[in-house]
């Protein structure tokens, strides 16, 4: 499993955000980060997210810890993910209930 770090590029799995992608841009705790889609691009508002309700991809960004959702935007398209953000991924619900379960 990739690391939990500023910049990873996780995929939302539980809420009315599911299936969108968001980044992290700061750790709150063990059990919380701070995401955003950016709202503009994803769909996902700023917010405090369980780090359990996130699927975390190999993807990352360079931002700084804190970073605006402009410096985001900015990191996103530099790195050619810009398009992909975008994207809505579908979330294998039968999968879920077995990770649920453990």
């Amino acid at each position: 499993m990739p690391a939990l770090e500023v910049g990873r590029i996780c995929v939302k799995t539980r809420g009315r955000e599911a299936g969108r992608r968001c980044v992290i841009v700061e750790i709150i705790d063990k059990n919380y980060v701070l995401v955003t889609g950016p709202k503009e691009v994803s769909g996902v508002k700023r917010r405090r997210a369980n780090v359990n309700h996130l699927e975390i991809t190999d993807k990352k960004i360079d931002i700084p810890k804190g970073a605006s959702d402009e410096e985001v935007v900015e990191a996103l398209e530099k790195a050619g993910l810009l398009e992909e953000q975008k994207q809505r991924v579908k979330i294998d619900r039968a999968l879920l209930l077995q990770l649920m379960t453990r």
